[in-house]
C-alpha cells in the first residue's frame, strides 16, 4: 500500500486526515484516522469523532482528494478507524450509524482495534 503520512499532534483534529493510501489488492482510496486515545463515552468525545468523520467524508466527496491526488480519482473509497481499544458502546452506536450513511455514499468503512480483527459489517483483513 502506497501511504502518505499526514500525522498531526494535538487534541483538535478534526481537520486532519492522518493517512492518504492506496490499496493495490483492492484498488480503494483508504483513509485512514487513528484514535488512540481510550474512549470515555462522553458526548464531546462522540461528536468530536462525527466531525473528524465528516471533514473525511467531505474530503472524498468535495473535490479535495482529487485535486491533491488526481492519480486517485474516481477510485473506490474506504476509511479506516484504527483504535488502540475496543470502542465503547456509544461509540459503537454511531459508528453504525455512520456505517450505514457511508454505505449510501459507497464508502466503506471498517473499525481496525489494535491487535484485533477489523470491527463492522465490511471487515477485512487490516493492512500494515
Amino acid at each position: 500500500m502506497n501511504v502518505e503520512n499526514r500525522t498531526i499532534k494535538g487534541k483538535d483534529r478534526t481537520g486532519v486526515i492522518d493517512v492518504i493510501a492506496h490499496d493495490a489488492k483492492t484498488g480503494e482510496v483508504v483513509l485512514v484516522m487513528n484514535e488512540p486515545d481510550k474512549w470515555d463515552g462522553s458526548d464531546a468525545r462522540l461528536l468530536a469523532l462525527q466531525e473528524r468523520f465528516n471533514a473525511y467524508v467531505s474530503f472524498l466527496l468535495d473535490g479535495e482528494m482529487a485535486n491533491e491526488h488526481p492519480e486517485l480519482a474516481g477510485k473506490a473509497a474506504r476509511i479506516e478507524l484504527r483504535c488502540g481499544q475496543m470502542p465503547d458502546p456509544h461509540a459503537l452506536e454511531l459508528l453504525g450509524m455512520i456505517h450505514d450513511q457511508l454505505a449510501f455514499q459507497e464508502i466503506k468503512m471498517e473499525v481496525i482495534v489494535k491487535d484485533r480483527q477489523p470491527v463492522g459489517r465490511d471487515s477485512v483483513e487490516p493492512t500494515n
